[in-house]
């Protein structure tokens, strides 16, 4: 189920090459389940940690297979809208923010 109406991204393939702006984000694993909404002051840096060390310390977050993301100004807000509206669908938030959000 895809969240934004940005398209799905492979993980690897493009997650290094995100420009550095504000924006919201959330990772999927092989099936398309929504496994984290996350928010980024500045997402190329995010990314660049996430690629660089392949989620080391978050078991969670290694089962990404692809992502969406879009720019957005104020990301904090959107994520907490973003998580509340999934919440609603779902009765729960994704896996990986259940112990993080």
């Amino acid at each position: 189920m895809e969240i934004l109406e940005e398209k799905v991204l492979l993980w690897l393939e493009s997650a290094r090459f995100v420009k550095s702006k504000p924006g919201v984000y959330v990772l999927y694993d092989k099936k398309l389940n929504a496994l984290y909404i996350g928010e980024s002051e500045n997402l190329q840096n995010e990314f660049s940690k996430y690629v660089d060390t392949n989620f080391e310390n978050n078991t969670c977050k290694q089962k990404t297979h692809t992502y969406q993301r879009t720019f957005i100004e104020n990301p904090k807000e959107r994520k907490r809208q973003l998580l509340e509206d999934y919440k609603k669908k779902h009765g729960e938030f994704p896996c990986c923010n259940v112990n993080t959000d």
